[in-house]
């Protein structure tokens, strides 16, 4: 038995933690969602620890949605690994704020390195604002290299997409938001993939939030594989495209 560290930088925030059980696959191996939940729940950590917590942001009418991620997995993580896991803003680029995370083991071996693109939302609105619109801290830069490809704009070809099926948000889907939570996507495409893909661990995950699902309704899922064995998936709601996500085998 151990104490797990944490601290909080400058620019970041850094915690010690074990992959559980829940968040692995049958093999025991890391679940991609499980690996988007550390995301999400590591860029709350950083800004609970500046007591900029979600109900404060939330006050002042500032919170920020996940619009685009980038994951690149060097070597699966396991059930039992105790990660070191870094975050980092990285600063704006357009309408999106940067921000970066690096999973180590206990060798220093870096497993699984991320770079995300976040938007600001006025909550009671749903209005997208400009990064220049947050007033809670200045957004920082980060100055490290982080060996993950840039998050980007993921389309479906208009031919030869094969049909999936359909899920529809349940209860226990949604987040604080009141919309389908964003690791929860990652459950979602593996359960939709072709069978021979499920089995596989990717090299690299891409997925764009395109427009936020709620409760009841049905995503009509569409899929692609490119001629490099990668594969493309699309969820397609009542009103727009939910979200499109490139699993690199």
């Amino acid at each position: 038995m151990k104490d797990f560290r944490q601290e909080l930088y400058e620019n970041g925030y850094f915690r010690q933690e074990e992959l559980c059980f829940a968040d692995c696959d049958r093999y025991q191996r890391a679940r991609v969602s499980g690996l988007l939940n550390k995301a999400a729940a590591y860029a709350g950590y950083d800004y609970n620890a500046r007591g900029l917590t979600h109900d404060v942001l939330f006050e002042m009418g500032e919170v920020f949605l996940l619009s685009r991620l980038a994951m690149r997995i060097h070597r699966i993580p396991m059930a039992g690994d105790v990660l070191d896991i870094a975050t980092y803003e990285n600063g704006v680029k357009g309408a999106h704020m940067q921000r970066v995370y690096e999973m180590k083991d206990q060798t220093g071996e870096v497993r699984v390195s991320v770079k995300s693109d976040w938007i600001l939302v006025n909550p009671a609105t749903r209005k997208i604002m400009r990064p220049s619109a947050f007033t809670a801290k200045p957004i920082q830069t980060c100055g490290r290299v982080i060996d993950c490809p840039d998050p980007k704009k993921l389309l479906l070809p208009h031919e030869g997409v094969e049909k999936l099926g359909t899920r529809q948000v349940v209860w226990s889907d949604l987040d604080g938001n009141g919309h389908l939570y964003s690791a929860n996507y990652g459950d979602i495409i593996w359960d939709y993939l072709p069978r021979d893909l499920q089995e596989r661990t990717p090299r690299e995950f891409y997925i764009n939030y395109n427009h936020e699902a709620t409760l009841g309704e049905t995503l009509r899922l569409v899929g692609f594989r490119n001629e490099d064995g990668s594969y493309l998936m699309e969820a397609i709601g009542p009103d727009a495209t939910c979200f499109t996500a490139l699993c690199v085998f």
